[in-house]
């Protein structure tokens, strides 16, 4: 097994599922607090708490999707059946969740909740089962490396994709209606996201069998917790997620309200993809030249000190922010496989500590973690537009904002 070479194909098809995600995802995070209050025209400050309940209770739901795909058992495995027939339902509740019905007040508030917490738990029915079958697909360390380098160079062609088409399909569809474009254009998405997810499935093999279950789902979380090189990469990932949400879920206001055109944000939003997608590429090559923990860390550390000094960068001083934006996507990027490759080496490393290998939960476990991290993060963004007094009806915003 650990002398398999995976071929190009398979991960491409790997790839192509989280370019899939990502479609939807990012998506999600750059234009959905944008699209509620000044499309939508619900409060800021209902959207933030919304975003924080749901995502709450999205997380809370990850162990139990780790824990029912490490049970399953069908002829296609563990993992691929959940991506094939969950990408359906996730791709028609995501159109719902960028539509405008004509409802009163409190019907925008309710139709808000119940198709964003939807929208959500079908994320997690695709997308646990997912991240798993990259730790099924191969055990070997150099192909895993390889594996999440195609993954998330492709996912983040995905998300620029997505971010980057989705306002000329808002214009192009809708014209002057823009709740129409935005339906219309999540629709278009929403397909291209489907096809990928079936590529995925048909070209991708689990070959890290484990025995099956005989514990209970209580043994498998207490297993889980006490593995304490996964409590590390959890701790990581909050951190880091927490980070990219707030970073992105404000380009739209900043580049609407400081800069003055909300055509640039796609200008700035392409400038941090391009960044992404040298970053992803040079996480292969700076691995095998260095011990990819190292690598990890001092990248890290100068992201983090790059993420403070943006923040003393004069809000008009917009080559700068172009500038910083590129370096930081670049940085974040270049993290996010080795960090992904990390979450593969901790199921390892449970197994050789107590014999069995849980890896549905274990990434189930991580992305609950992630999931705190995008609700807080998404939550921090509308409580502070509320706090400043956004209003989406204004000409202008005031200072506090």
């Amino acid at each position: 097994m650990k002398d398999h070479i995976l071929s190009v194909k398979e991960k491409i098809g790997y790839g192509m599922g989280d370019a899939a995600s990502h479609i939807i995802f990012d998506n999600v995070m750059l234009y959905m607090m944008f699209f509620y209050t000044d499309i939508f025209g619900i409060p800021a400050g209902f959207v933030g708490t919304m975003f924080l309940l749901a995502r709450a209770l999205d997380a809370i739901s990850d162990p139990c999707m780790g824990l029912l795909a490490d049970r399953t058992r069908s002829r296609w495995g563990k993992f691929r059946p959940w991506i094939l027939f969950g990408a359906i339902p996730f791709g028609l509740v995501c159109v719902l969740a960028y539509s405008s019905p004509d409802l009163s007040h409190n019907g925008k508030l309710i139709y808000a909740a119940v198709t964003y917490t939807l929208l959500t738990l079908l994320y997690t029915v695709v997308n646990i089962p997912y991240c798993a079958l990259g730790g099924v697909i191969t055990d070997n360390p150099t192909q895993r490396i390889s594996l999440q380098s195609w993954r998330f160079v492709l996912a983040t062609a995905g998300g620029m994709l997505s971010t980057v088409l989705m306002m000329p399909l808002v214009n192009f569809i809708g014209g002057e209606d823009k709740a129409l474009g935005f339906q219309g254009g999540i629709a278009v998405l929403s397909v291209i996201a489907f096809l990928m997810l079936a590529f995925c499935f048909f070209t991708t093999k689990e070959r890290v069998e484990a025995p099956p279950s005989s514990t209970s789902m209580r043994e498998d979380l207490r297993d889980i917790w006490r593995n304490d090189q996964w409590r590390v990469v959890g701790v990581l990932t909050i951190l880091n997620i927490l980070a990219v949400c707030v970073r992105g879920g404000a380009m739209m206001y900043y580049t609407t309200w400081i800069m003055g055109s909300a055509a640039l944000f796609t200008v700035f939003l392409t400038t941090y993809c391009v960044g992404n997608l040298i970053g992803s590429a040079l996480a292969k090559p700076l691995t095998d030249w260095k011990c990819k923990v190292s690598v990890f860390w001092w990248t890290n550390a100068l992201l983090a000190v790059l993420s403070v000094a943006m923040f003393f960068v004069p809000m008009d001083a917009e080559i700068t922010m172009f500038v910083f934006i590129f370096i930081i996507g670049v940085l974040h990027q270049l993290v996010t496989p080795i960090q992904w490759v990390m979450m593969s080496d901790t199921v390892d490393y449970g197994e050789w500590c107590n014999g069995k290998r849980l890896t549905g939960i274990s990434f189930a476990g991580t992305l609950f973690v992630l999931k705190l991290g995008l609700a807080l993060g998404g939550a921090l963004i509308g409580w502070m537009l509320a706090g400043g007094g956004y209003d989406a009806a204004a000409k202008t915003q005031n200072s506090a904002t």
